[in-house]
């Protein structure tokens, strides 16, 4: 098959291009670093040097692709300057067109646990939206892939675990955290861009539910810190934890948002009644590892 990629070389599309290599995929690789060309080729997949923000690139590369992976690059979310909202819809308006356009027949989209809701979601509900523009797409096969909290978000945590020797948040503690490791993501998205589908399908994923208590015991235990406490903060306390290490003020009300409504529950509502019936094989005990690493360096 021929399959294009977004994403760049970044947790989820690396890993992903590579099983797709291995398994004798035509892989194209969208990434707007002209310096990651020959890391791609490398891999055994063609580079397309460009930006998801231009139509008409979009529309050239997807043109007579069999399946296209489509995702929100990130954002640096301490930028003043930055409208999340309108750099998130305006992407997920690009793709659909450039789908339209291009007459592809196959979309994974990644999306987010959270995106069934269509309020009180934060910065969640932007894929709500997305998910209801590319749904509008008429003879497109599409998954909507739903993963829930990376094992990477853990990282941010980093200097609070140093200075102040606690995991803080707004979510967590006592309640349950579902997990999922981009590994395990990108082994789903393939069998997702390589199987037939008609009509639309929601997949979550997940590679280990976990409470925040047990969460932080298997980081502190990695990082030689096995009395290591998850401390359930207030919205409020959250909120001016995130501005006053630089976020922007309105992206931090979105986190929090998100956050409040992971611990209420709301967030992971349709998660629970249609929660994958096989987890990822990444558990958390294995990324700490990773985790210990980072800790060790900074």
């Amino acid at each position: 098959m021929k399959i294009i990629l977004t994403g760049s070389l970044g947790n989820i599309s690396k890993p992903l291009a590579e099983e797709l290599v291995q398994k004798g995929h035509e892989i194209t690789i969208i990434s707007s670093n002209p310096e990651n060309q020959t890391a791609i080729e490398t891999l055994g997949a063609k580079a397309a040097i460009g930006s998801v923000e231009d139509i008409a690139f979009l529309t050239q590369t997807f043109t007579g692709a069999d399946a296209v992976y489509c995702m929100i690059p990130r954002a640096n979310y301490f930028d003043p300057n930055l409208d999340l909202d309108a750099f998130t819809g305006k992407i997920g308006d690009n793709y659909a067109e450039a789908i339209q356009k291009s007459g592809v027949k196959r979309l994974v989209f990644l999306s987010s646990i959270g995106a069934h809701l269509d309020k009180n979601s934060g910065i969640i509900l932007r894929y709500h939206e997305i998910e209801a523009v590319l749904s509008k797409l008429s003879d497109v096969a599409i998954t909507f892939m739903r993963p829930t909290s990376f094992f990477y978000n853990l990282e941010a945590y980093i200097p609070m675990i140093k200075y102040q020797g606690i995991i803080a948040a707004n979510y967590g503690a006592d309640k349950m955290i579902p997990w999922v490791s981009p590994l395990d993501i990108a082994d789903a998205i393939a069998e997702e861009l390589t199987t037939p589908l008609e009509g639309r399908k929601i997949r979550y994923v997940a590679s280990e539910e976990l409470t925040g208590n047990e969460t932080a015991r298997i980081i502190g235990n990695a990082i030689g810190k096995p009395d290591l406490k998850w401390v359930l903060a207030t919205d409020e306390e959250t909120l001016s934890g995130l501005i006053t290490v630089g976020m922007q003020p309105k992206i931090a009300k979105g986190l929090v948002e998100m956050y409040a409504g992971l611990y209420n529950g709301s967030l992971g509502e349709d998660y629970y009644r249609n929660r994958p019936a096989v987890m990822g094989k990444v558990k958390l005990a294995e990324y700490a590892k990773k985790f210990a690493v980072l800790f060790n360096q900074n």
